[in-house]
């Protein structure tokens, strides 16, 4: 299945199961009904910016817009199963590495991120508590939580809580690629 395709059955399916009309969801998360009505129906290919606030709406983490909702429960996920998405806007490339949530409440992805490329997200509180581990594997980043920016190098590892703004930010020559470790 498409990735757009992806995302598209499964806001649909995180929308209906938690009884949310277009406009219920438009109004808790600050995204147009028009902007998720074109995501639904797959053709939106919406920004990362955008999803995390899709996904806040819908009480999930980012990657879970991701998922394919299959309650499959097998704990191997191949390379070749792994669901690639390259945001829009910043052109930072995630893959979702993990089996299913019905498998571990763990979450690992993995990013490329391109060098100058900037994400700001304005998570916020959300029903469920999600915890965020971001470890650096190539490259450098800094990350700014609330207010605090750290400067992140390779091998280093940030933990912090989703429940306030966050941003992502590589203003280095050379991409970096890092681990995103969630739990929830």
């Amino acid at each position: 299945m498409d990735i757009n395709a992806r995302i598209a059955a499964r806001v649909s399916a995180l929308r209906k199961a938690r009884g949310l009309s277009l406009d219920a969801l438009a109004a808790q998360c600050d995204v147009s009904r028009s902007m998720i009505s074109l995501i639904e129906r797959g053709e939106s290919n919406a920004t990362a910016v955008v999803l995390e606030k899709l996904a806040t709406g819908l009480g999930v983490p980012l990657a879970g817009l991701f998922e394919d909702g299959t309650p499959v429960a097998a704990p191997l996920v191949r390379r070749a199963e792994q669901p690639e998405w390259r945001d829009p806007a910043s052109g930072y490339l995630r893959r979702n590495v993990s089996p299913p949530p019905a498998v571990t409440p763990i979450r690992i992805v993995e990013v490329e991120f391109p060098p100058g490329a900037r994400v700001a997200y304005e998570s916020a509180g959300r029903d469920v508590r999600i915890h965020q581990q971001v470890w650096i594997l190539e490259g450098k980043m800094d990350i700014t939580v609330g207010a605090t920016t750290y400067a992140l190098g390779t091998g280093d590892c940030l933990a912090f809580e989703l429940n306030q703004p966050n941003v992502f930010h590589n203003p280095h020559r050379k991409p970096a690629r890092y681990a995103v470790v969630l739990a929830s």
